[in-house]
């Protein structure tokens, strides 16, 4: 995803832990190799990463245990410090922040979700969300007002008097998430929100973390080991391993055109039609083309439409929004996309 404005940029962060950190690192010139690091004592957490994550976008950050994710999270927010490199929080340099600053930056820019729920048990839903908004010495009838306008949007009213332990999973991850919205961050960081949520749960809060993205339009990194949740989720995803970004990329791109042999094995037995948009595999228009009368939006995902395009004899037109042809797509493509070469452009 491309913009002109950048919420989040990183320019060549490290993170290494160990007492020799720094010194290794700079006797290095940024070459880093985790055995060798490894073999001197320090655990390198995060290697070399840079990229930009834009207005209104949701960046999924994913990777198996000790892949780094959450380590480049938590230097995003700083709740790390980073051994080395630049980090632009809106344009603000988040490592020349004095303490002050930085608490300023958080309370009011950033909102924080982690697999564990962290609610204060002896408090009510209500008093939960609306506790940090108090900390930032907001008026408590103001901010119990807004803590139930979060509790709305979290489909939890009438509930507002419960206690944490009244509620089950899915609900006291939904308060967690209404107390960071309380706040009203531009960028949100979430930390495996849904991982300790069983499946048929995770998959609804999943649903209505999407809806809530779909009205918010938060800036967002997203961390999670469950490639099928960063597919769901993601505008872009970055896989990690070693600390290292191995590809990021739209979730077509990184399905279609994996760039190294982990992201193949990642990718290698996910259905693509399931991810897949028209858009990422159509052709170009041919003026002197004939074509089907049946029509497909280019946002549409290609297993909702396949069964359509298959029955057609002729190439399908492609159509934007506002109903103009944007491209075509052949039956024989989608036969090739689904069961041929993954190389859409082969």
């Amino acid at each position: 995803m491309s913009s002109s404005q950048s919420i989040i940029k990183c320019e060549s962060v490290y993170k290494i832990f160990g007492a020799n950190a720094e010194k290794m690192l700079k006797d290095v010139n940024g070459n880093v190799d985790a055995k060798t690091f490894q073999e001197a004592g320090c655990i390198v957490g995060v290697n070399n990463a840079s990229f930009e994550v834009s207005k209104g976008e949701m960046l999924v950050v994913m990777g198996l245990s000790g892949s780094g994710k959450s380590t480049l999270l938590r230097c995003i927010s700083r709740l790390t410090d980073a051994t080395s490199g630049k980090i632009y929080i809106d344009g603000q340099d988040l490592l020349k922040l004095k303490n002050k600053e930085l608490i300023e930056l958080r309370r009011n820019k950033m909102g924080m979700v982690f697999q564990s729920f962290a609610l204060l048990p002896h408090k009510t839903v209500l008093e939960n969300i609306a506790f940090p908004l108090q900390i930032k010495g907001i008026k408590t009838q103001e901010s119990i007002s807004r803590a139930m306008d979060m509790l709305k949007l979290v489909g939890l009213d009438g509930r507002e008097n419960y206690f944490p332990r009244e509620l089950s999973g899915g609900q006291q991850q939904r308060v967690g998430i209404a107390r960071s919205l309380a706040v009203e961050p531009d960028i949100w960081f979430l930390d495996e929100p849904f991982s300790a949520l069983d499946p048929l749960i995770r998959k609804e809060m999943q649903d209505e973390f999407l809806r809530l993205q779909s009205s918010l339009k938060k800036t967002i990194l997203f961390v999670t080991h469950d490639f099928d949740e960063a597919l769901k989720l993601a505008d872009r995803i970055a896989i990690m391993k070693d600390g290292i970004i191995e590809q990021l990329d739209s979730p077509a791109n990184i399905v279609l055109n994996p760039a190294t042999e982990y992201v193949r094995k990642f990718t290698q037995e996910v259905p693509r039609e399931k991810v897949l948009k028209i858009e990422s595999v159509m052709d170009p228009v041919d003026d002197d083309q004939n074509l089907s009368d049946f029509k497909v939006l280019k946002d549409a995902v290609l297993e909702t439409v396949a069964e359509k395009i298959l029955e057609q004899d002729k190439s399908v037109p492609v159509v934007d929004s506002n109903q103009n042809v944007v491209g075509i797509i052949k039956p024989s493509k989608v036969i090739h996309v689904v069961f041929g070469n993954t190389d859409i452009n082969s």
